[in-house]
């Protein structure tokens, strides 16, 4: 990301939390919000536009939702980098937001101060979670074995597959779904075995593959 002015795209339904989004927002020195959107269809046309830096999301909107739109502005612009907005400050919520790629997750009570540190840590490259999420328990991951045995038979193939090498691509390919199922799938399996990153749930994959039989 360049020097000058953080440019941020902001997608929320509700048109008053955009507004006070903005004015909050505008206050920062050196932050600009480029556009706002008001769903998930409107946050990835948006993106194509304006090219924000970042895109502050939402979860929970009308249509598709917030996880949807995560995907494919990650697929479109690996460079823009998304801070997810969530009123839910559960787990399952913040592991899957990181699954498909999210730089921040801030909850909605969180202070105005805290969604600024948000968005220049995600600039920096960095990984900002509200106090409220990031407690160890988010990290706490159960015995693979324990996990894996909680899988559907259609993750444990695409465990397997992962662990053997093969891409989403191939895997799709492989399985006759889309990719798009594929990646569904990972970040579901991510979230059951506690897997934090692609990197992790790799590494377990490939554990679980070496591993001898009996």
């Amino acid at each position: 990301m360049g020097s000058g002015l953080l440019r941020v795209l902001i997608c929320d339904d509700h048109t008053l939390v955009r507004a006070g989004l903005r004015r909050l927002l505008e206050s920062f020195a050196d932050i600009e919000v480029v556009a706002e959107a008001a769903n998930a269809d409107q946050a990835v046309v948006g993106s194509r536009q304006h090219r924000p830096d970042i895109v502050l999301l939402d979860l929970s909107m009308p249509g598709r939702s917030g996880f949807e739109a995560l995907v494919e502005l990650r697929r479109d612009q690996p460079e823009c980098r998304v801070v997810v907005m969530s009123m839910h400050d559960d787990p399952t919520h913040v592991r899957e937001a990181l699954a498909r790629g999210a730089s921040g997750f801030v909850v909605k009570e969180a202070a105005p101060a805290e969604l600024e540190i948000a968005l220049r840590a995600a600039a920096a490259g960095r990984t900002y979670l509200s106090p409220q999420v990031s407690a160890p328990q988010l990290f706490a991951r159960p015995r693979s074995e324990e996990g894996v045995d909680a899988l559907p038979p259609r993750q444990r193939e695409i465990l397997a597959a992962l662990g053997a090498g093969r891409t989403s691509k191939q895997i799709a390919a492989d399985l006759g779904i889309s990719v798009k199922t594929v990646e569904t799938h990972r970040a579901r399996i991510m979230a059951t075995l506690g897997c934090r990153n692609a990197i992790e749930l790799l590494r377990m994959a490939m554990r679980l593959h070496d591993r001898p039989a009996g």
